[in-house]
Order: structure tokens, then C-alpha cells, then sequence
């Protein structure tokens, strides 16, 4: 993007920008992932000259908003990468939630002073449908880093800024946490600010990764009197279905999030009844048998996948990406497939491979063992058929 002089590349999108919205001939196409974000605001109506929504939210939600995400957590982090750059001065750090409220922002006094005028504060609302095409508004929408540069942007209040942002998720489930976002000036574009985004995100991802195994020593250290008195196979997990000890079986990594009322199924124990342990669970088989036995119905609605161990069967509803995948899955084999593969069959190009983990992620929460990673497989010993839509 920033191969040849900024203010000429500033000036060419300003006459694309232009010429579509007056619905004339553009000298040259949009980017996609611009045409695209273009596409739905028109549908949204809003409207290029503003104003927009620009309301923010009262501080004490904000407040509040922000003790309750869990990027609270690494704040600082993101943060000090971020403003060690030597460019710092000339931009300002913004991390919203999954709503795309801003949450924090930090940086420039003078770039800050600009924002203010933008409406680009915290508590601001800052997606497609408050503010038009934006790199956080962008993102969230094309579950995917975004960067946008001058009149990529749809707002004409926006047109003299650059905006560089990445989705940031929870490594424990893959949920979205919010976007990490980098703005400033426009003609003060570095060609490094992308890095440093995708940097920071994941620093955040590895550092919320360590908070999660600290939990998990603390929660082995709690269950070591019943593992050095138990016998037979056995498992102790957290919440999210994440393996803190074992005993007798090979399952490592994570197993379906327990819950009270249901068996987990676990390839090597089959269908075991969790039952709580202080803040984590103990999963014991119910029965002899231990081979998994699984059947995706493609024509149910939703799709269901039905496991069978020892005894009754355990059935979990799918959303028709997570059968999707689960489809690639199966017909890959043993072999399995990487995230860009994964990629390339889900959404045709290999440039979701952030939003392809996190889509597994969430799907082991339900799934567990049933899959495994590197490269992303059916977990061993788990037979699938795949029944197609009638």
C-alpha cells in the first residue's frame, strides 16, 4: 500500500472514492475487501458527508465494559508494543470489545485532539453501521485484519486517516475478545504499522495463553490428593474442557467443555459422566467401551452430529459452518488439514486463516477430543459418516 508516494496514492483513491458514490465509471476498482465493506454501508445508508452516529457511550459503561473484558488483561502489553514505536508520535492505540465499543485509546495528544473532533473516543460506537468502512468496522465484519488507507475509508470525515486493525481472540475458546486498531494522519503511514498490529495480537493471545496455564497449575496442584489415591483412568479439566492432569489416558490438550447434565465424549474412555471438582471436573468412563462411533446428519436442521460409546448416544446441534468443517474433516483423513487449506475450502482464498482457528477453537469446546490439531483431523479413533442433505 505504501509502495509509491502517499499523498499520490491518497489523491487516486480520493477520484475512486468519489466516482463510485456519484455512481460513475472509477478509474480503477476498489480493493474487495474495500467494494465489499462499500456494498453494505449503501445498504445501511450511511451517508458519506455525516454525520454519522457518534454517541458515546457514559463513562461508567465504558468503565465497566472494561473490567468485564478479559483484554483488561494484557492492556499493558498491547499497549507498550505498540508506543515503542518511533513513529508513535504520529498515531494513536485504540482496542475495542467484540461490539466495537472503544474500550482504550493512547497515543498522540495531537492525533488524539484530531479523533476528537472525528468522534473517535472511548465509548464510541465504531462499526460499519455507526461510522461506515473503517479498519475496526472492517474487521469485525470480515472476521479478518484489515488495513485502509485515505478514501478507502466511505465517511469523507475519515478520508484524511489510515487505520490498521486485527481481530484479538480468547485462545482458551476462540471467542472474539475485540479489535486491536492503529490510526493516525494519513500521509504519516508507516510501512511497519501492519506488523506492528499483528505483533502486538499476538503478544495478547500468548500472554492471555500463559494466564490460562497458570489456572490450570493452580487447578492440577488442587486435584493432586484425589489423583495419587484414584485408580483406573481418569481426567481433570477446567471449564473449557482443558486437560490440568491425567491418569491412565493418552487425551492431552482440551476434551468437550463438561457440563453437568450430559456425557463428554473421549476417545480412549468413550462416554464419561463429568462430575464437578471444586473450580474444575473430574471425567471417568461410564462404561467398558471406549470406541467413538460418530454420525454427521447434514440433513437434520440444524445439522447433528450423534456420538455413540458404551451406552446412550450423546447428540450435539451444529451451525452450518462448524458442519462444514466437519465435512472437510472427514474426507480429508488421517492426513488432516493445515489452516490454510481449511481456508482455502471454507472461503476460497487462504487469507482466513486467523478466523479458521478460531472457528475450530470454538468447535472444540463442543467437540473436544473429537478433534485434534496440527494439522486439524478427527481425533484417534473416531469413525465419522457423513450423511448428505436428502
Amino acid at each position: 500500500m505504501v509502495s509509491f508516494d502517499l499523498a499520490t496514492r491518497a489523491r487516486h483513491l480520493v477520484r475512486i472514492h468519489d466516482a463510485v458514490l456519484s455512481g460513475a465509471a472509477p478509474p480503477q476498482r476498489p480493493r474487495a475487501v474495500v467494494a465489499r465493506s462499500w456494498v453494505r454501508v449503501l445498504e445501511l445508508g450511511i451517508d458519506p458527508d455525516g454525520p454519522n452516529r457518534r454517541d458515546p457511550l457514559p463513562p461508567a459503561e465504558v468503565d465497566d465494559r472494561r473490567r468485564r473484558s478479559r483484554l483488561s488483561l494484557v492492556i499493558d502489553e498491547i499497549r507498550e508494543l505498540l508506543l515503542s514505536a518511533a513513529d508513535a508520535s504520529n498515531y494513536l492505540v485504540v482496542v475495542t470489545d467484540a461490539d466495537g465499543v472503544v474500550l482504550w485509546r493512547c497515543g498522540s495528544p495531537r492525533v488524539k485532539r484530531q479523533a476528537d473532533l472525528l468522534g473517535f473516543s472511548e465509548g464510541a460506537l465504531w462499526t460499519e453501521g455507526a461510522v461506515g468502512t473503517n479498519a475496526i468496522g472492517t474487521a469485525l465484519e470480515e472476521a479478518a485484519p484489515v488495513q485502509l488507507f485515505s478514501a478507502e475509508h466511505f465517511e469523507n470525515a475519515q478520508v484524511p486517516w489510515y487505520c490498521s486493525a486485527s481481530p484479538i481472540h480468547d485462545p482458551i475458546d476462540g471467542s472474539l475478545l475485540g479489535i486491536v486498531d492503529v490510526s493516525g494522519p494519513a500521509l504519516t503511514l508507516h510501512p511497519a504499522i501492519e506488523a506492528l498490529v499483528t505483533a502486538s495480537v499476538r503478544l495478547a493471545e500468548a500472554r492471555l495463553w500463559r494466564h490460562h496455564e497458570e489456572r490450570l497449575e493452580q487447578l492440577r496442584r488442587s486435584a493432586e490428593p484425589l489423583l495419587s489415591s484414584a485408580s483406573g483412568p481418569l481426567l481433570v479439566v477446567d471449564d473449557h474442557g482443558w486437560v490440568a492432569a491425567r491418569q491412565g489416558i493418552a487425551v492431552s490438550g482440551r476434551v468437550e467443555a463438561p457440563r453437568a447434565d450430559r456425557a463428554v465424549a473421549v476417545p480412549g474412555l468413550g462416554l464419561c459422566l463429568p462430575e464437578r471438582l471444586g473450580v474444575g471436573w473430574l471425567i471417568r468412563p461410564r462404561g467398558s467401551g471406549t470406541a467413538l462411533i460418530a454420525t454427521l446428519d447434514l440433513g437434520a436442521t440444524p445439522a447433528t452430529l450423534e456420538v455413540r460409546g458404551a451406552d446412550a448416544p450423546w447428540r450435539v446441534p451444529l451451525s452450518p459452518r462448524h458442519a462444514e468443517v466437519l465435512t472437510a474433516l472427514a474426507g480429508a483423513g488421517p492426513r488432516g488439514l493445515t489452516a490454510a487449506a481449511l481456508s482455502h475450502l471454507l472461503y476460497g482464498d487462504t487469507e482466513h486463516q486467523v478466523t479458521v482457528r478460531a472457528e475450530v477453537s470454538r468447535m472444540r469446546r463442543s467437540l473436544g477430543a473429537l478433534l485434534t490439531t496440527n494439522p486439524y483431523r478427527l481425533g484417534d479413533g473416531v469413525q465419522l459418516t457423513v450423511v448428505p442433505a436428502r
